[in-house]
């Protein structure tokens, strides 16, 4: 579908807005504006990464925003959507494979109020809309961060621990992808000598998303490292505690065995007191034992 968004507006140019375009719709946009046909081409892949391109007629921006269309998603297309935009001084067409709220608010508000004078102050509003689409996400995977570390820390119930830290670290590391690929918009648009307050505020929210993902990343990286140690550690006790265990039977199995031998002269099978001897020396066997163990603090 497409839609003009600023037909019977007075504004020095043209939005196009394009949802789940056809072939034949894109091949009549770009002949009708004179767009690139590899341009065209990665509009028209749904899974293409963020990129800046300038051509020699129009600059081409691939966008990401935050949107997860799959439960447990961990992949580019299942946590993103593609915005496509081609923009010049006269026209600006955005291109995207569903209806996408942040570009009807700034159609339905900002052009109703005159906010968005020239094709770049929409550029500027998508990249800030869409960069925002990251606030809620970060809250939430930062929330589920500590709730696994008071899971590591403070508790010893059995929950699945591991996979969930794991598809925080592979989310997140989507998302930083992502955001590392949108520097390069983010950079061209608040570029030396066209700088102002509002590229400047595109910028200062990207480096604060990009600066809150790397620190979940870096966090959930040490938590998992965390998880793996304690874990480690846990083995580790009950292999002490089986080991104890072993040196105190060792001994007695031991003296159960020479006594268990079927040998015609053996004094001790005929003493009265052979008997209660014997008990008494396993007896003694653990006393002394227990006591070498605490005094090399085992125990």
């Amino acid at each position: 579908m497409i839609r003009n968004l600023t037909a019977d507006r007075d504004f020095p140019y043209e939005w196009i807005d394009v949802t789940n375009p056809t072939l034949e719709e894109m091949e009549q946009l770009a002949e009708q504006y004179k767009l690139h046909e590899v341009s065209v081409d990665d509009c028209m892949q749904p899974g293409h990464l963020p990129k800046y391109e300038q051509f020699k007629n129009y600059t081409f921006v691939i966008f990401r925003i935050y949107a997860e269309s799959e439960k447990d998603a961990d992949t580019v297309r299942g946590l993103t959507d593609k915005i496509a935009i081609f923009i010049t001084d006269r026209y600006i067409i955005t291109v995207h494979t569903r209806s996408i709220q942040q570009l009807d608010h700034i159609s339905d508000v900002l052009l109703e109020e005159n906010e968005c004078t020239m094709p770049l102050h929409v550029l500027i509003e998508i990249v800030l809309a869409g960069l925002h689409t990251y606030d809620d996400p970060a809250k939430k995977t930062s929330q589920l961060i500590d709730y696994y570390e008071a899971q590591v820390f403070l508790t010893t119930r059995k929950v699945p621990l591991l996979k969930g830290i794991y598809f925080i670290k592979r989310k997140l590391d989507v998302i930083r992808r992502m955001l590392l690929l949108i520097f390069d918009i983010v950079d061209k648009i608040d570029h030396t000598g066209s700088s102002n307050a509002f590229t400047r505020d595109v910028r200062d929210l990207y480096v604060k998303q990009k600066s809150l993902y790397d620190s979940m990343y870096e966090n959930t990286n040490q938590l998992m490292n965390i998880y793996f140690n304690i874990s480690s550690q846990r083995t580790n006790e009950t292999m002490r505690v089986l080991t104890i265990f072993s040196v105190f039977f060792m001994p007695l199995t031991f003296i159960v065995g020479v006594y268990g031998m079927n040998f015609s002269y053996m004094p001790e099978l005929t003493w009265r007191y052979g008997y209660p001897f014997v008990i008494i020396l396993m007896i003694s066997v653990i006393i002394l034992t227990y006591i070498w163990f605490k005094r090399k603090k085992w125990l």
